[in-house]
C-alpha cells in the first residue's frame, strides 16, 4: 500500500460561489505584508488565487484544480496511489473559526463519499478556547478523520510561542498527530524574497527549519511529551545539520564548552516527538533522500506528493523513492507503515 500524506484540499464551491471566493480573499491580512488577488491562468479561462508577500513577489498559487475530488481521484490510480490524507495549504495560518468549520465540513463531504481514498486533517485555530476546542472534539468524531494540521507559525510566533500552549496541551492529551505545514515564508524573509527560486523552495525549507529547531530547544516536549509532529520539506533538510544542532561530546579537553550539552534529552525528543514527510519527492535528489534515511531512520519519514503542485511530482515520486538504494522494510515504513502507524489507519 501506498499512502500520501499531503494532498490539498479546498472547498468544492471555492471558485463557483462567490460569497465564498471572497471570504478567502478577504481573510488574508493584506495590512501586514500579504497581497492576495484573482487572476486566471495564463492562456485559459480558469481562475486562481494568487498570494504575494510582499507585494509583487509571488508565494502561493490556487486554482481550480486544488478542488476537484474528480481528478484527484484520477490522479492517484495513475500515479500508484491507494490512499491520500487531504489537507489545506499555508491558508491554514490565517483561517478563522467560522472558515476552518466551513473547511471541515467539506473535508467531512469528501472523505464520507470516498472513505476508501480519502482521510483527512481537521483545521483548527490554534488558540484553545472553548470554540476552538469544541471544534477540534467535533472533527475527532467525524470518521476519517485522523489527526490536525497546524502552520508552522502564525504571524509572527512559532509554535513553541506559549499562546499556544493550552490547544497543545489539549493534543498531547488526547495524542492526536499533527502535521506542522510550512508557511510560504519564515517570519524574517526580507534578505530572501527577492529571487524567486529561493523564495518559492528555499523560504519554505528556511521556515520549517526555524521551526523544528524552537520547538526542539524550547522545553516544549519536555511540558508535551505526547505531542508528534510531522513536518512538511524534510524539516527543510534538517537531516544535513544534525550533527551542528546536536554535536557530539568533544574527545579532547577543551578550554571552554561552547554548546548546551543536553544533548540525550535533545535526542529523545527527536525519536519520540519529530517525524518528516517528504513532500515533494523529485525535489530532493536520490543521494539526499538517502542521506536523510540514514540521518532520520526510515521510521521518521512518511511519503507525501504535495499534489496538485506539481504533476512530475505526484505522477513520478513513488518510482523515484523506489529507486532508493535502502532495504525493502525501509520503503515499506515511507510508503504506508509510518502513516498507518501515527494516523492509525487499519
Amino acid at each position: 500500500m501506498i499512502i500520501d500524506i499531503n494532498m490539498h484540499m479546498f472547498p468544492d464551491n471555492l471558485f463557483t460561489d462567490e460569497a465564498v471566493l471572497e471570504s478567502y480573499l478577504r481573510i488574508v491580512p493584506q495590512a501586514y505584508g500579504n497581497c492576495a488577488k484573482l487572476t486566471t491562468l495564463p492562456g485559459t479561462n480558469q481562475r486562481q488565487i494568487v498570494i504575494e508577500r510582499p507585494r509583487g513577489y509571488e508565494n502561493l498559487n490556487v486554482c481550480q484544480n486544488f478542488v476537484d475530488a474528480k481528478a484527484r481521484l484520477e490522479i492517484m490510480d495513475k500515479a500508484g496511489l491507494d490512499k491520500a490524507i487531504l489537507r489545506v495549504p499555508c491558508w491554514q495560518e490565517w483561517l478563522n473559526l467560522e472558515m476552518c468549520r466551513q473547511v471541515n465540513d467539506n473535508m467531512a463531504r469528501i472523505v464520507t463519499r470516498h472513505p476508501d481514498k480519502f482521510l483527512g486533517l481537521a483545521t483548527i485555530p490554534p488558540w484553545g478556547d472553548k470554540g476552538c476546542l469544541q471544534e477540534l472534539e467535533r472533527c475527532l468524531n467525524i470518521p476519517g478523520f485522523v489527526g490536525v494540521e497546524m502552520a508552522a507559525h502564525y504571524g509572527n510566533s512559532y509554535l513553541d510561542d506559549p499562546v499556544f500552549r493550552p490547544y497543545l496541551r489539549k493534543l498531547n492529551e488526547l495524542r492526536i498527530p499533527v502535521v506542522v505545514h510550512h508557511t510560504p515564508l519564515p517570519v524574517e524573509y526580507h534578505t530572501i524574497y527577492e529571487y524567486h527560486n529561493f523564495r518559492r523552495s528555499i523560504g519554505r525549507c528556511i521556515d520549517q527549519l526555524i521551526a523544528v529547531n524552537r520547538e526542539l530547544f524550547s522545553g516544549l516536549f519536555e511540558e508535551c511529551p505526547n505531542l508528534r509532529f510531522i513536518h512538511t520539506m524534510l524539516g527543510g533538510g534538517v537531516f544535513a545539520f544534525t550533527e551542528q544542532m546536536l554535536p557530539r561530546k568533544s574527545k579532547e579537553r577543551e578550554e571552554i564548552e561552547r554548546f548546551d550539552q543536553q544533548i540525550p534529552k535533545y535526542k529523545n525528543y527527536f525519536r519520540n516527538n519529530l517525524y518528516f514527510e517528504i513532500t515533494t519527492p523529485l525535489a530532493w535528489s536520490k543521494s539526499q533522500l538517502e542521506c536523510a534515511v540514514k540521518e532520520f531512520g526510515a521510521d521518521h519519514i512518511l511519503y507525501s506528493s504535495s499534489y496538485p503542485i506539481r504533476l512530475d511530482w505526484v505522477l513520478n515520486g513513488v518510482e523515484h523513492v523506489k529507486s532508493l538504494g535502502i532495504s525493502e522494510e525501509e520503503k515499506e515504513l515511507i510508503f504506508c507503515g509510518n502513516a498507518k502507524r501515527l494516523f492509525s489507519i487499519k
